[in-house]
């Protein structure tokens, strides 16, 4: 067999993880270090070596197919380490040579034809790995094996384009073929002019006229004109059986679907919880429509995605973006998002700066990391690592003014001053530079590693083939994100974990979310290894330890319960920050301010919520918000002992009984059944609430005190406070503690009953 000349015979991988060497485990491996390079030269442009790098999966194995390409094979995906949705996800990726193992023999079946095909796989050795790496906080894949080595004629330009994983069509192909064929151009009067379009010699193009016509036929199959009306129908069909679901659309002087968009009832519910940071990404398309899709998309205080709406759209201009915001802004009864992130797309920019002029806009951070590679790795050339890891140090900034100088300095380090990709990001520095955003709430959307989850969310919903089933897919995308009883219930007795036995700590977890309590809890771990240096009385500088200089700055307000932090962490995210816990800690405070628990981060359960719906009022919201922190913190501090939660029972008991005598929402008092769910103490309302109560009556106990062994304790104690309280219904009676079967009244006794004990 011939091997291909001029290229180095061998470089193996150095893997940290000590994975096996090749990707049929046969053969030796000779180990190189990371940073060896390919130097030869040949007639390849780019060859992989050992310690490349990329941004994601997609990079690798674009770049590989490149490769390969030029080299006269093509490749496939291999075996991987990892799995998607357990643990950190796809950890290794493997690509080989399409001929590399050896075909597999299937067992026939008696009577049935078996196709006489012979297989090109000949277990060809040539592959290339690639291992994930988190550097800077920003997931990568880099390269840590690649061989090139094959055992069988390499083929030449002319024969390789002709390999099934050659002959592709990208969207803008696509897009093209479609709009030449509207326009009455023949197969190959469309070949030529793309022949001339992109350079190529006749005949060279990554796909042959077979190929289009095969998708020139496949757009045929599809009556776009039917699956607009199915589309609409399916919209008013869901709307007349759900009056809170929302859709709107707009048809062309042509009766052609413009523009739809649409939101479901679950969708616009959550939005009210937490539509106050959205992603709006406009990124995909559905190719055989030509449309583009948008989907408007949050987290929740579980930090789940959450989908908030969606919107096909025909032309990507400001006109149609607008016209995207202005249905999305009439869905959710004119509530602007306080921040939006988007991609790069300046139409869409204009867009939001009028129709939402009160928003802070900004860009997803991943979005213009996945494009480094294309822009700066060429012209920066092994410098390429160092500029990254100085741009991801930028970014990280807190001060804008250092931000601005630490710029200009790399632009001169590196000799950028004329790049283009550099004026552009510095230009635009306001929407995705962190120095600049801090000041706004994100929910945590920012970071890159939220991209992973919010792709894979997003693939889910596009795999329709038709208008109606992408519709449907949408709804099931929703209706498997929705959490069920199952999944509430796994959250209420999920168990949190206290590291730090503090009392702050022990307060937060009995109100925050478990995901808001770990986000918080890494910030309290981190707290002491930091100092807090008074200015005067209520401000401070918070640094290392070890620093002698810098650190951010505390204002602390005791008596107005105000704290704020140079570093913007709360304002940023909704958590306190280290300084700012180390401030409270030092000063004697065992208890966060209610207003630094935001209710956007608490565990408040849907039933607890509903009744609040039915008050517009903002002051009635705000009451609503402090008792239910009063009532976790009630909790929290009675049960320290036994006679603080005799004291608690008895007093919560008073109160309700006081509470009762007031008329309800549209009913008198007296409308107050024996049966009615408020009769009972409010305690299981409150487990409902926030799942868990911690004890810390032991110091060196973190058990959870569950509602389940404080009715066991008081039970055992020969009292039931879970017992409902029985109320007379005589007229001229009305006492708490029997009924008309044994009231004084009706024996002709007096009413010295206390009417407050537990029966």
């Amino acid at each position: 067999m011939e091997i291909m000349s001029g290229l180095t015979d061998v470089v193996k991988e150095t893997s940290e993880s000590g994975m096996d060497s090749c990707p049929d485990d046969i053969g030796t491996v000779e180990e190189v270090p990371e940073d060896t390079i390919l130097s030869r030269q040949t007639s390849v442009n780019l060859v992989p070596f050992i310690g490349q790098r990329f941004v994601s999966q997609d990079a690798a194995y674009e770049f590989y197919c490149s490769f390969a390409k030029q080299c006269g094979f093509s490749i496939r995906r291999h075996r991987t380490r990892g799995k998607d949705g357990v643990g950190r996800g796809i950890t290794r990726r493997d690509f080989t040579c399409h001929r590399g193992g050896y075909p597999q023999i299937k067992a026939s079946d008696d009577g049935k034809l078996q196709r006489n095909r012979k297989s090109s796989r000949c277990g060809c050795q040539a592959y290339m790995r690639i291992v994930k790496r988190a550097d800077f906080d920003v997931p990568e894949w880099r390269i840590t094996g690649f061989s090139n080595i094959h055992n069988h004629e390499l083929l030449k330009s002319n024969e390789v384009q002709l390999l099934p994983a050659y002959c592709t069509m990208s969207a803008d192909e696509k897009s093209r073929i479609c709009m030449y064929a509207k326009a009455g151009m023949s197969v190959r009067q469309m070949l030529r002019l793309m022949e001339l379009e992109k350079g190529v010699k006749l005949g060279c193009l990554p796909f042959t006229e077979i190929d289009v016509r095969n998708l020139l036929q496949s757009f045929r199959n599809v009556n776009r004109d039917n699956d607009a009306i199915d589309l609409l129908e399916m919209c008013k069909y869901k709307k007349d059986n759900d009056p809170n679901f929302k859709y709107n659309f707009h048809i062309d002087a042509n009766k052609r679907l413009e523009q739809i968009a649409w939101s479901y009832a679950s969708s616009i519910q959550s939005y009210e919880a937490f539509g106050d940071s959205i992603i709006f990404d406009t990124t995909h398309r559905l190719d055989t429509y030509d449309m583009i899709l948008g989907i408007w998309i949050g987290v929740d205080n579980h930090g789940t995605n959450c989908f908030f709406g969606c919107v096909l759209l025909r032309d990507e201009n400001t006109e149609s973006f607008s016209w995207a915001l202005k249905t999305f802004l009439e869905f959710m009864d004119g509530k602007a998002p306080e921040t939006i992130l988007t991609d790069q797309n300046m139409w869409l920019k204009e867009a939001i700066s009028v129709e939402m002029p009160g928003t802070k806009h900004a860009f997803c951070i991943w979005h213009i990391i996945a494009k480094f590679s294309d822009w700066f790795s060429v012209p920066l050339g092994s410098q390429y690592d160092k500029w990254k890891a100085e741009f991801h140090r930028l970014y990280g900034l807190q001060s804008v003014e250092d931000f601005e100088i630490g710029w200009r300095n790399m632009v001169d380090a590196y000799g950028m001053h004329g790049n283009k990709h550099i004026i552009s990001l510095f230009a635009l520095r306001t929407f995705w530079a962190l120095p600049y955003l801090r000041c706004y709430f994100f929910a945590g959307m920012t970071s890159t590693f939220q991209s992973e989850s919010i792709n894979a969310y997003i693939q889910r919903v596009l795999n329709a083939q038709s208008l109606d089933n992408f519709v449907e897919q949408v709804a099931a995308a929703v209706e498997f994100k929705e959490p069920g009883p199952r999944q509430k219930m796994q959250r209420k007795v999920h168990k949190i974990s206290l590291k730090m036995g503090s009392p702050i700590e022990s307060h937060a977890a009995t109100v925050l979310t478990p995901y808001a309590f770990n986000k918080l809890q890494e910030e309290l771990v981190l707290a002491p290894q930091y100092a807090s240096l008074m200015v005067d009385e209520s401000y401070f500088i918070v640094r290392i330890h070890t620093d002698m200089d810098g650190g951010c700055k505390v204002i602390w307000i005791p008596h107005d319960e105000f704290i704020s932090c140079s570093c913007h962490l709360f304002e940023f995210s909704g958590i306190l920050c280290r300084h700012v816990l180390r401030v409270l800690s030092t000063n004697n405070c065992f208890h966060i301010p209610d207003r630094y628990l935001p209710v956007r981060w608490r565990d408040v359960s849907t039933s607890l919520t509903k009744p609040f719906q039915t008050f517009t009022s903002e002051e009635h919201a705000e009451k609503v918000q402090l008792l239910q922190s009063m009532v976790s913190t009630l909790l929290t501090e009675s049960i320290e002992t036994e006679e603080r939660l005799d004291v608690a029972c008895d007093q919560v008991a008073e109160v309700l009984s006081r509470i009762k005598e007031f008329p309800r929402l549209g009913h008198g008092c007296n409308d107050i059944g024996y049966n009615s769910p408020s009769d009972s103490l409010i305690l299981p309302e409150v487990e409902d609430s926030d799942g868990f109560v911690h004890s810390f009556a032991d110091g060196n106990s973190h058990e959870p005190l569950t509602l389940g062994k404080m009715k066991e304790r008081r039970l055992r104690d020969g009292i039931n406070i879970f017992r409902k309280r029985r109320r007379c219904s005589v007229p001229c009676c009305g006492q708490y503690g029997h009924d008309a079967t044994d009231c004084p009244m009706m024996e002709g006794g007096d009413l010295n009953g206390d009417g407050l004990g537990f029966l």
